[in-house]
């Protein structure tokens, strides 16, 4: 009897617990939502709306990815991103883009999306695009040349890049299943976070000499740490 209940009650847990579990980020409740980037309202998940009467509807398209960037950077590549606070329309549709550029031998570095799913299209040159597997996969590298006119997906949550092998200028779209997909670079985050990751801590972990962290350390220091 003590077990039958017992077992009674876990049951009844599970199914409190199983919407939680299975709950994605809710459907809108609306047609549009412009983000109101200056709003005080508090809102759990995107901004908060302007009212219609106030969006009018130029929030529905955007040229900004028309323009090519500056690649005039230490990566050889310029990142325009179009996410919720460049097109305050995606607010709550879950849906953002970039544009990447870079110059012959330009490298989007090692980095991750933590909250989107990403998928692209190479619109000029030819890059090759690396994606890392986790623990689970052994770590492979899984990586290939994708030129003009061919796509290529990036499962969220793994980390990736993206190198110019041609010998000019190359360019791509992606886009993300999220207004607001996130980044990590991996050596920005390693080697220029702030406050600084203490030394003995990477030294183990890359099974370097201190002296070569403190030169990782000294590129990516405040002021010279921008993403491109």
């Amino acid at each position: 009897m003590g077990y039958s209940k017992t077992l009674a009650v876990s049951l009844f847990a599970v199914l409190l617990l199983a919407p939680a579990v299975l709950a994605s980020d809710p459907d809108p409740l609306q047609d549009f939502c412009v983000a109101d980037l200056d709003g005080k309202a508090v809102s759990v998940n995107g901004h908060p709306c302007k009212p219609m009467s106030e969006a009018g509807d130029d929030f529905l398209f955007s040229s900004k990815l028309a323009k090519a960037g500056n690649t005039s950077t230490p990566n050889g590549s310029a990142v325009t991103e179009l996410d919720v606070a460049e097109w305050p329309g995606t607010n709550t549709l879950g849906v953002s883009m970039n544009r990447v550029d870079f110059a012959p031998g330009g490298t989007n570095p090692p980095h991750v999306h933590p909250r989107a799913t990403e998928i692209g299209i190479v619109m000029k040159g030819e890059l090759l695009v690396g994606i890392l597997g986790s623990l689970d996969s052994g770590n492979k590298l899984y990586s290939r040349v994708v030129r003009a006119g061919e796509t290529f997906l990036i499962p969220r949550g793994l980390m990736h890049f993206q190198f110019n092998v041609g010998k000019t200028e190359a360019s791509m779209v992606v886009s993300f299943n999220s207004q607001n997909p996130g980044i990590v670079f991996v050596p920005l985050t390693l080697f220029g976070s702030n406050p600084p990751i203490p030394t003995p801590v990477l030294t183990k972990a890359l099974r370097v000499e201190a002296g070569v962290v403190e030169l990782l350390k000294s590129k990516f220091a405040a002021g010279t740490n921008t993403r491109n």
